[in-house]
């Protein structure tokens, strides 16, 4: 049997609860959500806001209509960050984010819109909140912070992060790519404004996925304007959330399934954390006694997602993950759209390999993925 291990990429098998609802929605409640007063539009409308009411609950917001649904996390990030910024000011973000954040505040810095302030990690992978603090001017008006590392998996210092933006009255977004589903999260706790995620990693929902978490108080510039099915007569956008950000019709089929990818994880989310940071942690602990591995995922489980990247002595990660592919073992080589957390590691050139795990994986897995490695030292 092939053995998946790329599930920070996308997270594989969905459950069955997920296809079943995404077939239902194509094929019993195929109809535009909030475009039409009849029985299948109405009763789409409901897996939408279904949807919205359970992601809510998973991050503790206690308002779901401060959860608009996105195309993918990117798609979130990108609303966050251009909705929140204007000509002149300045962001703090990391050295550890996505291209889905790099990209847009470089472009944005380009073009002389912004000033950027990037923030290395420590040398054990983490960020320090206190040079977040000292990275802030006067004109700053966001921070960035992922969550997760999608390379190491360190989970970083976001609650602190966000009593530093809280203190200094900046708003904050978190990049969730790589936590929501995979681990607790309390929007609140977090002291975050924006919280950006996928639908289709961890919350084991579909491609095509995804959502922004915006707090009560925030008030984003759009970057879509369009029919919502409200205030039809104006040729205004809606002021209103969530309308005002999901202009154009919503991926149902999609958000159908990550509605069933939330009721399969909500009630078994400690299970499921507990079972990914044991099998990661005999994965860590097995590449780590090899001769010729490095290995650049934290060591302790609690700091760490359920990710871990190494390399095999020189040979380049595109290789090494070419030659696990052909036994069967999906991981992913490379740089991971996270050059300057490549750039930090030293692995800029050859990148690295990815091993992520997900809720199916075995420790049978785990083991016979430690003897493919050792197959190559």
């Amino acid at each position: 049997m092939p053995i998946y291990f790329d599930n920070a990429a996308t997270s594989h098998p969905k459950p069955p609860s997920v296809i079943r609802a995404v077939r239902r929605a194509l094929t019993e409640t195929n109809a535009n959500p909030g475009r039409s007063g009849h029985s299948a539009a109405i009763e789409a409308g409901r897996t939408v806001l279904d949807a919205r009411e359970k992601l809510a609950a998973l991050m503790d917001a206690e308002d779901p209509m401060n959860v608009v649904h996105c195309f993918n996390c990117t798609d979130a990030l990108n609303l966050a960050i251009k909705g929140s910024l204007h000509v002149g000011d300045h962001v703090v973000t990391t050295w550890l984010e996505h291209n889905a954040v790099l990209r847009v505040l470089s472009a944005l810095e380009q073009r002389r819109r912004i000033s950027l302030t990037m923030v290395p990690p420590r040398p054990d992978g983490f960020v320090d909140p206190d040079d977040i603090r000292a990275a802030l001017t006067c004109q700053t008006a966001l921070i960035v912070c992922t969550h997760a590392s999608n390379v190491t998996g360190a989970i970083q210092p976001v609650a602190a992060i966000g009593q530093v933006a809280r203190a200094a009255g900046v708003r904050y977004l978190i990049d969730g790519a790589q936590a929501l589903g995979g681990m607790p999260v309390d929007v609140k706790a977090l002291n975050c404004d924006l919280y950006a995620f996928p639908g289709h990693k961890s919350l084991l929902g579909p491609q095509g996925t995804g959502g922004l978490y915006i707090a009560p108080e925030i008030r984003l510039e759009t970057l879509r304007e369009g029919g919502t099915g409200t205030d039809s007569h104006s040729l205004a956008q809606p002021d209103a959330l969530p309308e005002r950000y999901e202009s154009g019709t919503v991926n149902l089929p999609g958000i159908a399934g990550l509605a069933a990818g939330c009721d399969y994880v909500a009630p078994r989310l400690s299970q499921i954390m507990m079972h990914e940071r044991e099998l990661t942690q005999a994965l860590l602990e097995g590449l780590s006694a090899m001769d010729c591995v490095t290995v650049y995922s934290p060591a302790q489980e609690s700091g760490r997602a359920g990710i871990v990247s190494f390399n095999v002595a020189d040979r380049p990660s595109s290789q090494i993950a070419d030659a696990l592919d052909r036994q069967g073992i999906a991981v992913r080589g490379g740089l991971h759209c996270a050059p300057e957390a490549h750039r930090f590691l030293g692995t800029l050139n050859r990148g690295a390999v990815r091993a992520s795990l997900g809720h199916t994986n075995t420790f049978d897995e785990v083991e016979a993925f430690l003897t493919a490695v050792r197959g190559m030292l």
